[in-house]
């Protein structure tokens, strides 16, 4: 349990940092976004605005040119548009405005098409500014002529450092807020994963305990639930696990005590006992403990799931040369069809049917049926006799650990009472079944396992 805890404690912390840290880059990725298309939205506006007055502008110097062939120093007309120039096909400033008296033409890649309005931002180091460039080429009677108009953009270069400073202040803060949203809103989201690992690390392995499941129906509240699932699963394995180890005591006590008994009297008066008897006596607890411990063995490796390598097995042949291994008291009529095939471990088949046609050889009078066949997908076993048959209310318990009816034990008091608890573990551990059911008066049990396709 404290495993368990430990692992969802660092998980949750995990999670959050996680979580907090995607969720604020997102923020800041998307603000940062935000800010350039705001800041090109704004850029592009201004621009436009300047490109609707600088074609006016450019308009009536065109109109101006044509009629007159200007030289000297031009009129402006428009307070933001105050740099003017006509430039003749040699590239000669033919004329100016104030601003631009004695300066030679604007850095800018000549307009080629006439008729086209072109524009252009460059940077002026007169001005200690950009300046909004617009240009029209012209055909005059006097010749090529190029005008340009030109606006400084003073206002909005002096401003973007405090503007972009406040869109990328107005980024950090955003993207501080929402982290601390965000990491706000993951640890009360958490919380309930916190209060599970707290009640994990309180459970020991001698207390059954619950961790508490949030009202809310969420994932939470789910991984809640499995939780409580799992520790339900892991209670009932641990009471299993006690109720084996008490019947395991139990069941090696008896023997070893007898045993030590007999061994104990027989060396009070030495000389006075049958030492050959005390032996044999000695040799059959020995074979009963050995018995136990084998079976217990087996239990162990079916109950932990231990690799066993599984092959084709023909299981009507199995049946028949099983059957006919060693002579019984009473006997035993096989029908056993051909061409029915299992995959499986068959020492642990050939276990399993031991084990069936021992306890049916303990109760019968005077015969055993075995049947095998392919019944649908599976294959399918039946171990018959015409003892007297198990009552309805005992055909559960007699798979128990240990568990032995009163005819049971009178018939056979060597046993260990595992035999048929292995048996249905096999059976299981091949994906199948194993069940006692209704007979014609003796004991009837039934086998199913998946069979395989030729």
């Amino acid at each position: 349990m404290r495993v368990l805890a430990k692992r969802l404690s660092p998980s949750h912390w995990s999670v959050r940092a996680r979580i907090t840290a995607a969720a604020t880059l997102m923020v800041a990725i998307v603000l940062v976004a935000g800010v350039v298309v705001f800041y090109t939205a704004v850029q592009r506006t201004v621009y436009r605005g300047l490109h609707g007055r600088g074609a006016l502008v450019v308009g009536d110097l065109v109109t101006l040119v044509r009629e007159t062939d200007p030289h000297g120093l031009l009129p402006v007309r428009d307070a933001g548009f105050t740099l003017l120039q006509v430039v003749d096909d040699q590239g000669r400033v033919l004329a100016s405005s104030e601003a631009l008296r004695g300066r030679p033409p604007p850095k800018v890649p000549p307009p080629r098409i006439p008729g086209r309005l072109e524009d252009h931002v460059i940077r002026s180091p007169r001005f200690q500014t950009d300046v909004y460039v617009v240009g029209e080429r012209v055909a005059t009677s006097f010749g090529w002529r190029t005008v340009y108009a030109g606006a400084p953009l003073t206002p909005f270069t002096s401003n973007r450092g405090a503007f972009i400073g406040l869109l990328a202040g107005a980024v950090l803060v955003g993207t501080a807020l929402v982290a601390w949203i965000v990491a706000a809103a993951v640890r009360r989201a958490l919380r309930p994963v916190r209060e599970m690992s707290d009640q994990l690390a309180d459970i020991t392995g001698g207390e059954p305990g619950r961790v508490t499941v949030p009202e809310a129906s969420d994932e939470v509240s789910e991984l809640a639930q499995s939780v409580n699932l799992t520790l339900h699963r892991l209670e009932g394995v641990m009471e299993r696990q006690r109720g084996f180890v008490g019947d395991v005591s139990h069941e090696l006590r008896s023997p070893l005590t007898g045993l030590r008994t007999q061994l104990e009297l027989a060396l009070q008066h030495p000389e006075d006992e049958d030492w050959p008897a005390v032996a044999r006596a000695a040799l059959a607890d020995a074979d009963r403990l050995q018995g136990i411990v084998t079976d217990l063995l087996i239990l162990a490796k079916l109950g932990a799931g231990v690799h066993v390598e599984r092959e084709r097995v023909d299981f009507g042949a199995l049946v028949r040369t099983e059957v006919a291994r060693r002579d019984r008291r009473v006997p035993v009529e096989v029908d056993a069809a051909e061409g029915i095939a299992v995959r499986a471990t068959p020492e642990q088949l050939v276990r399993l049917l031991t084990n069936l046609l021992d306890n049916a050889e303990r109760h019968a009078r005077s015969r055993i049926w075995v049947t095998a066949a392919r019944d649908g997908p599976d294959a399918v076993l039946e171990v018959r006799d015409d003892g007297s048959g198990i009552p309805p209310e005992d055909r559960e318990r007699i798979f128990w650990r240990f568990q032995r009816l009163a005819e049971g034990r009178r018939r056979d008091k060597g046993g260990t009472g595992l035999g048929l608890t292995i048996s249905r573990d096999i059976a299981r551990a091949h994906g199948g079944t194993l069940v006692a059911a209704d007979g014609d008066g003796g004991a009837r049990f039934i086998l199913r396992i998946p069979a395989e396709d030729d």
